[in-house]
C-alpha cells in the first residue's frame, strides 16, 4: 500500500442539479463529510457545472474541475480527465463508471427497484438501468450498497461476488425535522391524518393503503390520508382507484412538498404508512422517526434494516396486516408513545460521520491506499 498522500477523485456532477433526488442529496452529504475527516489524501472532485461556493467546506486538500463538455460527460470528459492526470482512484456515488476508466473505480448502488417492479418503469428507463448496473458490476473495481437488500440484489441478478461489495448506510440529518415536533399544524391539514411521503407509482403499493383507509372508516377518529409527492408512472390509477372507493373528500393528493414543508406535515400525522412493495433505502422512515411520529412499514425492500425494532411491519401484500397495524396505533395512545421513542433511538443509528468514516475506509482498501493520517 502506498504511504504517500494520494488523491482521491470523485464524480461530482450530480450533487449540482436541480432539485436533488434521494441519491443525488446522498452524494451532496457523503462528499461534505468525506471532506471533514482528518487525514492527509486529497480529494478532486470532478463537476460538469461550476458548484456554489458554498456548496462545500473548504478545505486546502480539495481541489476542483469543472469539465465543460455537455454530451457524453462522463464517457468522454470524466474518463479523459482521469486518464490525462490520474488519481489514485475514481469514487462514483450517484451515477456510473465511465466506458473506459484508467484508475480502479468504486460505485455506490442505491437500489435494484427496476428489476422487482418493471412496470414502474418505462422501457427506456428499464434498459439503462439495466445497463448501467451490469456495467458497474462487472467493471468496478468494488461496490458499495446502502443496504443488504441491495447486496442481496447485486449478487443474485448480477452475480456479484460477496467480496466485491461492502454494505454502508447512509446518514441522515435529524435536527431540522426533530425541531418540527413543536412546530404549528400545516393549514388545510385535517386534524386526524395518516400520512404517506414519496412518488406516486405502483411500486409504493398506495391502491392496498386506500383499501386499508376504507376499512379503518368506522373507526371514532376518523382518519383522513395525505399523500404527499410528485405524480410518477402510472399515477393516474391511483388517483381513479380513491373515487372508486368513494374516498375522494378524505384523501388530500398534496403533489410535491417542499423540502423545508415536511417536517411540519410528519410531526402532525397520527402515523406516517409506507405500504412499499420495494425500497432500496427508505428515507421517509427515518424522517417521520425524526419527527417523533409512529412509522407502520411494509417489509419491501430495505425499510425491516431502516426502520429496525421501532416501527410496526407488515407484509406489502397483506391488506388484512395493514389494517390491523392501522387499528393497533389509533386505538392505543401509549404504543404510539413507545413507537415515538424507539424511533429517536433508532434514527441515531444513521449518521455521516459513520457513513463517511466507512466509505473511506472501502475507498482506502479498493485503491490500495494506507489509512489516512492526520495532517500535520
Amino acid at each position: 500500500m502506498s504511504s504517500a498522500p494520494a488523491v482521491i477523485g470523485v464524480d461530482a456532477s450530480r450533487i449540482t442539479v436541480a432539485n436533488r433526488t434521494g441519491t443525488e442529496n446522498y452524494a451532496l452529504q457523503l462528499l461534505r463529510h468525506l471532506l471533514q475527516l482528518p487525514g492527509q489524501h486529497q480529494w478532486r472532485l470532478y463537476f460538469r457545472d461550476a458548484p456554489p461556493p458554498d456548496l462545500l467546506p473548504h478545505t486546502a486538500r480539495a481541489q476542483q474541475r469543472v469539465l465543460a463538455l455537455p454530451r457524453l460527460w462522463t464517457h468522454a470528459a470524466l474518463a479523459g480527465a482521469v486518464w490525462r492526470d490520474p488519481p489514485a482512484g475514481l469514487f462514483i456515488p450517484a451515477h456510473v463508471r465511465p466506458l473506459f476508466c484508467a484508475v480502479p473505480a468504486v460505485v455506490t448502488v442505491h437500489d435494484l427497484g427496476f428489476r422487482h417492479f418493471p412496470a414502474a418503469h418505462t422501457a427506456a428507463q428499464r434498459l439503462y438501468l439495466n445497463w448501467s448496473t451490469r456495467h458497474n458490476a462487472r467493471h468496478a473495481t468494488h461496490l458499495i450498497a446502502d443496504s443488504h437488500a441491495t447486496r442481496r440484489d447485486l449478487m443474485e441478478h448480477y452475480g456479484v461476488s460477496a467480496e466485491r461489495v461492502t454494505v454502508v448506510y447512509p446518514g441522515f440529518d435529524a435536527l431540522p425535522f426533530a425541531k418540527a415536533q413543536h412546530s404549528a399544524r400545516p393549514p388545510g391539514l385535517p386534524a386526524n391524518y395518516l400520512l404517506h411521503v414519496g412518488t406516486l407509482q405502483p411500486r409504493k403499493n398506495l391502491t392496498r393503503l386506500m383499501d386499508a383507509l376504507a376499512a379503518v372508516q368506522m373507526h371514532p377518529s376518523r382518519p383522513e390520508l395525505v399523500l404527499a409527492g410528485r405524480s410518477g408512472w402510472l399515477s393516474a390509477p391511483i388517483r381513479r382507484h380513491a373515487a372508486a372507493l368513494g374516498l375522494g373528500a378524505r384523501i388530500h393528493f398534496l403533489d410535491y412538498v417542499p423540502e423545508a414543508d415536511l417536517p411540519a406535515l410528519y410531526a402532525h400525522a397520527t402515523a406516517c404508512v409506507l405500504p412499499s412493495l420495494y425500497e432500496g433505502f427508505g428515507f421517509t422512515v427515518l424522517e417521520a422517526m425524526a419527527c417523533g411520529t409512529p412509522v407502520i412499514c411494509s417489509t419491501g425492500g430495505s425499510l425491516p434494516e431502516v426502520a429496525g425494532e421501532a416501527a410496526l411491519q407488515f407484509e406489502a401484500t397483506d391488506t388484512a396486516a395493514l389494517v390491523h397495524a392501522l387499528t393497533r396505533v389509533l386505538d392505543d395512545a401509549p404504543l404510539r408513545t413507545q413507537l415515538a421513542a424507539r424511533g429517536a433511538d433508532q434514527v441515531r443509528r444513521f449518521t455521516w460521520e459513520q457513513c463517511a468514516a466507512q466509505t473511506l475506509a472501502v475507498l482506502e482498501r479498493a485503491f490500495q491506499l494506507s489509512p489516512a493520517a492526520p495532517a500535520h
